[in-house]
């Protein structure tokens, strides 16, 4: 049997903690679990030390985001010689028979480095995430968000990617590509890891059967701000890292167009400040990033072609204000 461990970043997460805690203690296959609480000042702290004691805790003092969180949670894991490390999101709750699917997929295909769950919203009528996907447009959209939720078990298939939130990682390809990247601090750092593997000849795998209940945005809707930021900083540098050449410029001046649209409307939401604060961010971090890129791209075992057929050619289907300026556009061109 596999050693397997899940990790579980942890904020302020004490209204929540418990069923998430729980619904892994009623896994089916059972994990070593680690939660990474990163500073929290509620009392998600003394909820775990009193009531889950076989859980091992790791402490931070301040908070290092989720990718900060995870990796020290990973390390530790691979320290005591995991072979799958999964990562849940503190306020997700499993299905009992969650883990025991995902390990079986990974199990049968060794080519998968990352295998991901349906990810349904808490209310259990709609589906938050069934893998990341990443469009021409250098913008990462969580496939069929939105969709309606039913029991029936769609086939298992590959993706682009895989939600941080809920997934199965292996951590001979972790060895290969590395953790996560702590500049993203939150957000598209799961795209970020997922693409790497790519680059590097690992797959990416959707199981529909490990099914997560998921409260969407239950933790960074505490903080004002805080996805502006994140977006302005984070999408550039995805972009920078992974794009190969050959899509480079393909994606980036429609990444150019997305963004200068991001920055007027949080302008308009009186967020400018916070969008300026992340693009300035991603500037100040650019010389790293191309440093990373050169390694990344250096050690690519897949073809330009194979990344332009597994990304998505059309805008994300929530970017409604984009798709409206395009149609504009192509009738003033007289293709609409």
């Amino acid at each position: 049997m596999k050693s397997i461990f899940v990790v579980v970043p942890n904020w302020n997460g004490a209204d929540r903690i418990r069923a998430c805690l729980d619904s892994l203690l009623a896994q089916t296959l059972k994990p070593e679990i680690i939660v990474v609480d990163n500073g929290s000042v509620d009392d998600s702290v003394k909820i775990i030390e009193k009531h889950y004691p076989e859980v091992h805790l790791i402490k931070h003092s301040r908070n290092k985001g989720f990718a900060g969180g995870v990796n020290a949670g990973i390390r530790y894991a691979m320290e005591q010689g995991a072979e799958y490390v999964a990562l849940l999101n503190n306020d997700a709750v499993a299905d009992k028979d969650w883990l025991k699917y995902l390990s079986r997929f990974l199990d049968k295909n060794t080519v998968a480095g990352i295998i991901t769950s349906k990810i349904v919203e808490s209310n259990r009528t709609s589906l938050d995430s069934t893998g990341e996907c990443y469009s021409i447009w250098g913008l990462p959209f969580a496939r069929g968000r939105g969709e309606e939720y039913s029991d029936k078990c769609h086939k298992d298939t590959w993706v682009f990617g895989a939600s941080g939130g809920a997934s199965l990682y292996r951590t001979k390809m972790l060895e290969a590509i590395g953790l996560f990247d702590e500049d993203f601090f939150a957000y598209y750092e799961d795209v970020d890891i997922s693409f790497r593997a790519q680059l590097a000849g690992w797959k990416v795998g959707y199981e529909p059967k490990a099914v997560v209940y998921h409260e969407i945005g239950a933790t960074s809707s505490q903080i004002k701000g805080f996805t502006t930021y994140q977006t302005m900083k984070n999408l550039p540098m995805l972009w920078l890292k992974n794009v190969p050449k050959g899509l480079f410029w393909r994606v980036g001046w429609r990444l150019r167009l997305a963004l200068f649209g991001f920055f007027a409307s949080a302008v308009a939401r009186g967020q400018g400040w916070p969008a300026f604060r992340g693009a300035w961010m991603a500037v100040f971090l650019s010389p790293k990033k191309i440093i990373q890129r050169r390694r990344i791209q250096k050690n690519r075992k897949v073809s330009v072609d194979y990344i332009n057929s597994i990304i998505t050619h059309d805008l994300p289907p929530n970017a409604r204000s984009l798709s409206t300026l395009r149609q504009k556009w192509w009738r003033m061109r007289g293709k609409g």
